[in-house]
Formats: C-alpha cells, structure tokens, sequence
C-alpha cells in the first residue's frame, strides 16, 4: 500500500534531504585537494531514487554538471542488474557522453542499501584540475582531452580495484590531488548514503519509493502550472558564438515552443560539429537549456526529476549542441555555456522581466596552469574567471560574476601558493558594464607574472585558456548596449586565447574579462544612479555625458541638473 504524507510531514522530509546532501557538499569543502574544488566550488552532489530519478542536489551546484548527471545517472542506473550490487559497491567514469560532457569531470556513484534493500543512489561529480592529456581548447580529438575512464567498479563489495587507481595515477601530472580528489568524492557518498539510512530508520520507512513519487509528482505539477501561464507559441532567437582565428563562426538557434504546461526546445539549425574543443554533448546542452527555463519559471523550487519532466529538448546529432564521439570536448563549456543565452533571449519577447541581458562571464574562463615549480615538483592549477553579469529589468549586473556556471572565486593567496606564480593585479575595470538604464556588470582584469627570481619555475609554463568574448561581446536587452569585450596579451602584445601559450620566467600576462550586458536604453538611466556610478570608479566622466547625457562638475563632482535635463532632451532627438 502506497504511503501518504501530511504536508508538514513532507516538508521535513523534503528539506531532510536537501539537508542530507548539502551535509555531503560541506564534507567536500574539509577534505578535497584541489583549489578548483575547495574554493571554486567546481563540484555537483545529488542522489536520486532506486529508479535513477533525482530527488536532491546540493544548493550550490554548478548547473552543467547537476543538469547533465539528472540525465546521465538515470541512464547509467537503468544499465545496471540489480541482482549484481551489493552494499559497498563504488563506480567511477568520466565519460563525456555519458555524464557532464568533458573528461576533466569525473563522477563516483554508489548504491545505497538500507535492511539489504537497495533504495537509492548517491553521486558526485569532480571537475578534477588534471585528467592528463593536451590541456588546450584548440584539441582535436577526445583522446588528446586525457585519460578516458569508461563505466567500471571502483569498489566490488567495499574492496578497492587498486588497478583502476594505479591506471588513473600514471596518466595524470599531479596524481597525488587526483588520487586525494577521488577519495573525497567516495567520503562524500558515504555521508550522503550514511544520513538517508538513518533517515529512514527515524521515520520508520523501508524505502523512498512513495516519499520520492511524492516530491516528483508536486514539482513537475509547480512547474507545469508555471508553464502554463505564459501564452502558447514558438520564440525564437539564434546567437553567433566565435571560432579560433581563421575559421567560420558558429551559431546556435533555438525555437523554444511553449504548450499548455509543456516546452519543446528544438536547436534544429545550428552548426555542425568542429575540429576543436568546444563540440557539447546532449547531456550538457540540456542541463544549460533547463537552467534558463527553471530560473525562469519556477525558481524557488529545489531541483529534482519533477522540474525536467516538462521540458523536451530536440538537438541535431552530429551538431555542435550534440556531438558524436570521440571529437574533442576539453573546451565544451565555450559553446555550451550560450545556450542559457539564447534560451534567454528568446524568452525575452514574452518574459523580459524574467530574463537578463548577456554576461562577460558566459563563458566562464578558465585558464589552466601547469608546469614545474624550482625544485622540480609538478604544479596544475585551474581558476574560474567571471565577468560582468547582464543587467535585468529592474537591476544592475553583478561585477565579476561566474554567469550561468555558478562558480567562485579562488583566491589569490590560495592559487600563489598552489602555484609559483605571482597575481600582480586583480581589479574591476570601469566602463566595461554594458550602458543601459540597469547598467551591466562590470568586468575584471588580471595579471599574471611568471617570476624570475629565486622562485622562478623550473621551465616553462604552460597556459591552457578556455575563455570567449574576445571578439563578440555581451549584448544588451530593450535598447541596452554590448558590454566590454575580452582581452588577452603577454607583454602587452596580443596572445592566442583559443590554444595552448607556453611562459617563461619573466613573462606578464594580462587578462581582461568581458562586461555585463545593459538592459533598456541608456539615457534613461536614474541621474543618481550615473552620479554615484561615476564616484565609485565604474564609469567615467565622459562616459557619463556621452553615453547617460549626465553632465558631472569634475571640480565638485556634483551634477549639473540643469545642463543634463537639457542635454539629455537633446541626445533623445536624435534618431
């Protein structure tokens, strides 16, 4: 008999399990090795139902990651005989199609059993700093990303395949992170599998089936009836993402059809796969495509199966929003990341208080270090670079923000001792917001310096950079305009940030991060607001006259009200 639950007894329960697999994430933050993960936060943690179907994912996820495992650990689970698991048992994979679409991401999963029955599922996925391999964007297969790790048990009955880490360990730069990294994810899952079963001893049940039937059935109708109160029809939109230098540009469109409490996002149209990193599988698109359309139609809602079930998503096999292995996917988030974008941007013409203009941190940089350090020791480390954040209807863009990856921000005192490079600059550059009457955020720059003192590395350094913005930038909403593009030099000349750079002691390097994207036209802009922007150094004076027509007194740096209504009238009458 099918068990029901009173509203407040669910409410725990629901909030129980969120808690559950928050407790896991908190295990992360006190035991991984890498920066990435400790800091960045570049990490997911969920567990689903025996079924495979989500039911929790921590509340700091990273959307790519939690939507591609909703997909990928459901397939993955519905593989597997259930008569062949056993309590103790751990499986590892990297798998790009199988999982969140680049090998660099690693996910341990491990069957739960409570009174020898299994009940569910607990999961981790890693973006481990180094899985091997040319750490570069501009790759040409999936075997120059690095290791491979198929489908495979890492624990048979709670004995460890030392061959399986023995193998991970000889294709890595920095295997004694790697090997720590993974430990972590299993102390992770065991946290999680530990708190359910006691969860269920408390409450007295032998399964989740009906909690799980529960929670998926009142968030697919939350999200249905969402859905349903946006008018039918099909919007459309399509976005130009940049090649490497000296190939054709890409573009991804969308046709996002609403229905009655049901959406179709069909990408039918957009360019065919490529011969470099950026190719997205269709776990990965996905996960960017229900970020957008949950944060729009039901964002206070915790994420589970339920949220997904009224989404489709159609994507042309063998294209650049569903690609066919084994093309390189090092690079996937360059392309995958603008589907938030454009989903956005479609959405705009029915939703625009619901959407944001482009971001400076779509997509998220990262730039991958590695090298030797004096003493000969190896050193890989990987940082997230966000840029402005587009501006909304009713509200300026974050500076500096890791938009839709939902990152953080490893520190500079933490990357200057993982690594021997010195973080010479790290400050917020003004202008570099989108104009617009919500003004876009603004973006950052950094400098690097190789030294070349007694610290210096021993070699040279090898800079991976995954990044873009560099010749399109952030464009605006309702009459706002481009935010600031992306930069990247060594020495103050140009650098190539589509593929591999090799530093010497000595070399500086300067990276500008793309600005936010404005919404609504500028010269609308809260004379206030343009005052107080100019006094904290996020635009210019002459910005503010000739972009806002706010005419600021540089002596008193107050306004002059009249001459500004006056010159604003004027700028208006132009066409």
């Amino acid at each position: 008999m099918k068990r029901k639950f009173d509203p407040i007894t669910l409410e725990i329960l629901w909030r129980r399990l969120i808690s559950i697999v928050d407790e896991a994430d908190g295990s992360v933050a006190r035991t991984a090795f890498s920066s990435l993960l400790r800091d960045a936060h570049d990490y997911t943690c969920m567990f689903t139902d025996r079924r495979g179907r989500e039911l929790a994912q921590g509340s700091f996820v990273t959307p790519g990651q939690s939507g591609a495992m909703a997909i990928g650990v459901r397939k993955l689970v519905s593989g597997l005989d259930e008569s062949s698991l056993h309590p103790g048992d751990i499986f590892i994979t990297n798998d790009p199609w199988a999982l969140a679409g680049h090998l660099n991401d690693v996910c341990v999963l491990s069957p739960i059993f409570h009174q020898k029955k299994l009940v569910a599922y607990t999961a981790c996925v890693f973006h481990h700093s180094d899985i091997g391999g040319r750490v570069s964007s501009d790759n040409h297969d999936v075997f120059e990303d690095g290791l491979f790790i198929p489908f495979v048990k890492l624990y048979q009955a709670g004995e460890l395949n030392e061959a399986v880490l023995e193998m991970i360990r000889w294709n890595v730069r920095t295997p004694d992170e790697v090997i720590g990294d993974i430990r972590s994810q299993i102390s992770a899952n065991h946290v999680c599998a530990e708190k359910i079963c006691r969860m269920l001893e408390e409450y007295n049940m032998d399964c989740l089936d009906d909690l799980a039937d529960e929670i998926i059935d009142r968030t697919e109708k939350s999200m249905r009836l969402s859905i349903s109160q946006v008018p039918s029809g099909v919007y459309r939109a399509e976005g130009i993402i940049e090649q490497m230098d000296g190939r054709e540009d890409l573009v991804v469109k969308a046709a996002v059809t609403v229905d009655n409490g049901n959406i179709t996002v069909d990408l039918d149209g957009s360019s065919g796969q490529v011969d470099w990193g950026g190719n997205v599988v269709y776990n990965f698109t996905y996960a960017y495509v229900f970020m957008a359309l949950k944060s729009m139609f039901d964002p206070e809602l915790p994420n589970n199966h339920g949220c997904s079930r009224p989404i489709v998503l159609k994507a042309p096999v063998g294209s650049i929003v569903n690609c066919k292995f084994p093309v390189a996917v090092a690079a996937r988030m360059q392309i995958g990341h603008f589907v938030t974008e454009i989903i956005y941007r479609a959405m705009a013409q029915v939703l625009p208080d619901r959407v944001v203009a482009a971001s400076g941190g779509t997509p998220a940089a990262m730039n991958i270090f590695y090298g030797k350090r004096g003493d000969g020791q190896p050193f890989h480390s990987v940082i997230i670079r966000g840029g402005g954040m587009g501006a909304s209807e009713d509200a300026d863009g974050p500076h500096v923000y890791i938009f839709p990856a939902n990152g953080a921000n490893t520190p500079v005192e933490i990357f200057e001792s993982d690594t021997p490079i010195i973080v010479e600059q790290r400050s917020v550059i003004a202008d570099s917001g989108g104009p617009g009457k919500q003004r876009g955020g603004l973006g950052k720059v950094e400098v690097f310096r190789i030294p070349d003192d007694a610290y210096a590395p021993s070699g040279p350094v090898n800079l991976g950079i995954q990044a873009g913005r560099f010749r399109y930038p952030p464009h605006g909403l309702a009459d706002g305009q481009y935010g600031q593009l992306a930069q990247f030099s060594v020495n103050g000349n140009p650098g190539n940030p589509y593929g591999l750079t090799q530093l010497v002691p000595g070399d500086v390097i300067t990276m500008d991060a793309a600005g936010g994207g404005g919404y609504g036209p500028p010269l609308e802009r809260d004379i206030e607001l343009v005052a107080n922007d100019v006094l904290d150094g996020y635009v210019s004076l002459h910005n503010a006259k000739t972009i806002y027509g706010v005419i600021i007194d540089p002596a008193t740096m107050a306004v002059d009200m009249e001459a500004t209504l006056s010159y604003r009238a004027t700028q208006r009458k132009i066409p």
